[in-house]
């Protein structure tokens, strides 16, 4: 991806990275993290504990800073994701946090992102 494509997509508003990330994660059956001993997650401002999920390592590294600086770009398959980690996420009351740029990102219940990736998964 060149760093025009890069800047684009990471300056559009929060649903069109989400539709994006959809997309992206389907294609590559990829989803990316940043992890150091653990997974990044962080907080909002009602106290709510998010998960933090990009659709390419790039992004997700661009975020690797402040309190994730030393953290790397770590890759999950989908599936897993779909099937293992997500239904953890809501038994452990967390949220994904979709595309986060260093300024905001979608955030949703697990549900809603399960059925929009099974979804986008149907029109392979």
């Amino acid at each position: 991806m060149n760093l025009k494509e890069f800047e684009s997509v990471l300056n559009q508003p929060a649903n069109i990275r989400y539709e994006y990330f959809v997309k992206k994660v389907v294609d590559s059956e990829t989803v990316w993290g940043l992890y150091e001993d653990g997974w990044a997650v962080t907080k909002d401002d009602n106290g709510n504990v998010l998960f933090p999920i990009w659709p390419k390592r790039e992004f997700a590294e661009h975020c690797a800073n402040n309190d994730w600086e030393n953290y790397l770009g770590e890759s999950m398959d989908l599936y897993e994701f779909i099937d293992d980690l997500l239904p953890r996420l809501k038994v452990d009351g967390l949220k994904p946090s979709i595309f986060f740029n260093n300024d905001d990102s979608a955030v949703l219940d697990v549900d809603i992102l399960i059925r929009d990736l099974k979804a986008e998964l149907e029109k392979y």
